[in-house]
């Protein structure tokens, strides 16, 4: 495996995005083969070098995994929760290898969720750049009128800032109405505070379909393994391949500075010395 950039190591092992492994780096809680590191310029890798966060030794994932899950309503999207309040990560219990959710789900919604290992995948997915357009169905104690359904799907203001363009189409009329919702973001309780915006509340809400991947037959509780195809699939639809394509020809056609040659050791039991950048 060739040497990577250890925010791109922390990344992919799914410790934190990239951005938040930087700032790990910068505070000093990262280390590589006892040798704290705070360059992020540096690089390491994972196959040969002893990397640790906060003393805690990093192991690569050793194969990637990516599931479908029907989140429950009261579970909370976390790993783990201060509160004591039950997380996805129970329904997962048999499970030996660690994976962790894309996002969240708010406590009182319910739905399609996924779960993974792969780091790059669930931050490419998170990233509001990405705009995966995700589905709801959200039973709401009134109808809008049709000035309202309008300026739901242009945007509304949101904690300073006007949401995203949105989809919206009524789908059950009635005193209590079914609305189906699309979202290219995914702020915290966004569908909630909009249409709180035209003093309406939501009594129920579903995540129906993440992209293409409908939630299809899963039970609450329920989870399944992605196909290859779909995993493929989302692959595409985030471009992780071309980022891959890209840092390959970029890494073939760089020219080796006289910093960055560091002897590969012949005995994995012995350490070896982080290259670290000096950029100015």
């Amino acid at each position: 495996m060739p040497d990577e950039r250890l925010q791109k190591i922390l990344a992919h092992a799914g410790v934190a995005s990239r951005r938040k492994a930087e700032e790990l780096i910068l505070a000093g809680r990262v280390s590589v083969n006892g040798a704290t590191v705070t360059e992020l310029g540096s690089k390491a890798d994972l196959a040969i070098d002893k990397v640790k966060i906060d003393g805690r030794v990093l192991s690569a994932p050793k194969h990637q995994l990516y599931f479908a899950f029907n989140k429950p309503k009261n579970v909370v999207s976390t790993v783990h929760d201060p509160e004591g309040r039950q997380t996805v990560l129970s329904f997962f219990k048999g499970l030996h290898d660690r994976v962790y959710p894309v996002g969240r789900l708010d406590y009182a919604s319910e739905g399609l969720l996924l779960l993974t290992n792969d780091g790059d995948f669930a931050n490419k997915m998170m990233s509001p750049a990405s705009h995966v357009t995700k589905t709801y169905l959200a039973k709401v104690n009134g109808a809008l009128m049709p000035d309202q359904e309008e300026q739901f799907r242009r945007g509304i203001p949101m904690h300073g800032r006007k949401t995203a363009p949105a989809g919206l189409k009524l789908i059950r009329k009635g005193e209590n109405p079914w609305y189906e919702v699309k979202l290219i973001e995914g702020r915290q309780n966004q569908i909630r505070i909009m249409f709180k915006h035209f003093g309406r509340l939501v009594e129920k809400l579903k995540r129906v379909k993440i992209g293409f991947l409908d939630l299809g037959s899963l039970k609450p509780g329920a989870y399944r393994t992605l196909t290859n195809a779909e995993v493929e699939h989302f692959r595409k639809l985030l471009h992780l391949d071309d980022g891959i394509e890209k840092e390959a020809v970029t890494q073939h056609h760089e020219r080796p500075r006289n910093d960055s040659v560091v002897p590969k050791r012949q005995d994995n039991r012995r350490s070896r010395p982080v290259k670290q950048s000096h950029a100015s």
